[in-house]
């Protein structure tokens, strides 16, 4: 596994629990060592536990060593990242051509190079371009595996996946990845095999999908807010709807992460280059920049516009429950916007103090749901993180009056009010 980022490491350690002896890769010494003395550089449930379980038996390998690793594996899987690129729209692909670049030099017998990292349609051709000569004689196939894990939920994901998605028309490559996954295919998961092209197109298909569903409901929320009709029970009554499905269906904050922003301007930004107009999609982009900059005002809105001095409480600032991934997070948005207005505000995230906010004088990190909620003028649910789903909150606060601001509609509203505290949530 070449890259221990999320994907390579959370897929390299399952492996090897499924008996394989893996290398996982990375030219950060510090994260190498961090990894060989068994912690985890980033919160995953579940994770570290495997991780020192098998690296104690021997069949995972933390090295630097990009050599010793290519040449003692039989399969080598690309994870490295490919984010957006600072000027555009495209995915950046200098890691994955830099890692198709060294590893030529290394491969003397039959290899299986395998793309996880998530990239545009005819990266892999461009690889084998790179390996061409490698290609010529039958050294290696160039295949690509996508990963669906979600952060939060990845051990789960891989053992038991939606679907295995292998891109190749090697007969020979596709035989021995059907083994490799064979011990979860098993458990009534399904093996796709596909071409090489429709395997990277299949990602981001997908998650724009996806993405597209998240930015559907919230649309649908707003105008619920509008009509007196609650999106929970509108999600509910299309969820039933089999050709349509209930996840993804909840309505909340702006959809953020490692996959959804970066995957759907991509692969915008890949249509326009075949000269095609992705036009739902360059719509999903729009209105999900759009929601951050609704919502801040929306609370703005619920103080009356009297931002000023105001202590603001936010539990959660991860984009979603189990990460420590801040990327693209609505609050990234919002905190700084109502901090401008003069706000003093607290947040508490299971997951830790962020970085992101240390520049700001009246953003302060609490240890705790109560030491976060105390004083509080508005309290605003933005992860639905369980710590978050039992909270007290007349305990906690400490006064009378104060209002709750629930973004992930994870209370009953009827429950909440009737103990006179003012609520409002998403689309509702």
């Amino acid at each position: 596994m070449i890259g221990t980022g999320y994907v390579g490491l959370v897929s390299g350690v399952c492996f090897s629990d499924l008996g394989n002896t893996v290398y996982c890769v990375d030219k950060d010494k510090k994260k190498i060592n961090l990894l060989n003395s068994g912690k985890v550089p980033i919160y995953e449930p579940g994770l570290e536990e495997i991780l020192k379980k098998n690296f104690k038996q021997k069949r995972l390998i933390f090295t630097t060593d990009l050599k010793s690793a290519v040449t003692s594996s039989d399969i080598i899987f690309i994870c490295v990242g490919t984010p957006t690129k600072k000027k555009g729209n495209s995915a950046d692909l200098k890691y994955v051509f830099q890692v198709a670049n060294e590893i030529k030099k290394y491969i003397k017998k039959y290899k299986i190079v395998i793309t996880k990292s998530t990239v545009p349609i005819t990266t892999g051709d461009k690889i084998e371009k790179v390996l061409l000569n490698l290609k010529r004689k039958k050294l290696v196939d160039i295949v690509s595996n996508p990963e669906f894990l979600r952060e939060g939920e990845a051990i789960r994901d891989f053992i038991y996946p939606d679907r295995v998605v292998i891109g190749t028309d090697s007969n020979k490559a596709n035989k021995i990845l059907k083994s490799l996954y064979l011990p979860i295919i098993k458990k009534t998961s399904r093996y796709f095999n596909t071409s090489r092209r429709g395997a990277e197109l299949i990602k981001y298909a997908s998650n724009a999908f996806l993405a597209t569903k998240i930015s559907y409901i919230n649309e649908l929320a707003n105008l619920c807010e509008k009509t007196e009709v609650d999106i929970k029970d509108v999600s509910f009554g299309m969820g039933l709807d089999q050709r349509i499905g209930d996840r993804f269906l909840r309505a909340g904050p702006a959809y953020g992460g490692s996959c959804f922003p970066k995957d759907t301007r991509a692969i915008v930004d890949t249509a326009n280059n075949f000269k095609t107009n992705l036009s739902i999609v360059k719509s999903v982009i729009k209105s999900n920049d759009q929601r951050k900059l609704l919502l801040t005002k929306r609370v703005e809105k619920l103080l009356k516009g009297k931002i000023k001095n105001k202590n603001i409480t936010f539990l959660g600032v991860t984009f979603k429950p189990n990460t420590d991934d801040m990327r693209e997070a609505s609050s990234l948005y919002m905190i700084p916007q109502l901090h401008k207005k003069g706000a003093k505000i607290k947040y508490f995230d299971p997951s830790g103090l962020k970085k992101d906010f240390s520049s700001l004088k009246n953003v302060k990190f609490c240890k705790d749901i109560s030491s976060a909620c105390l004083k509080s003028d508005l309290i605003i649910i933005h992860t639905e993180w369980n710590e978050f789903k039992l909270i007290n909150f007349k305990k906690v606060v400490k006064k009378n009056k104060f209002i709750i601001y629930d973004m992930r509609n994870i209370y009953t509203p009827s429950k909440i009010t009737n103990s006179g505290i003012k609520y409002f949530g998403i689309g509702r």
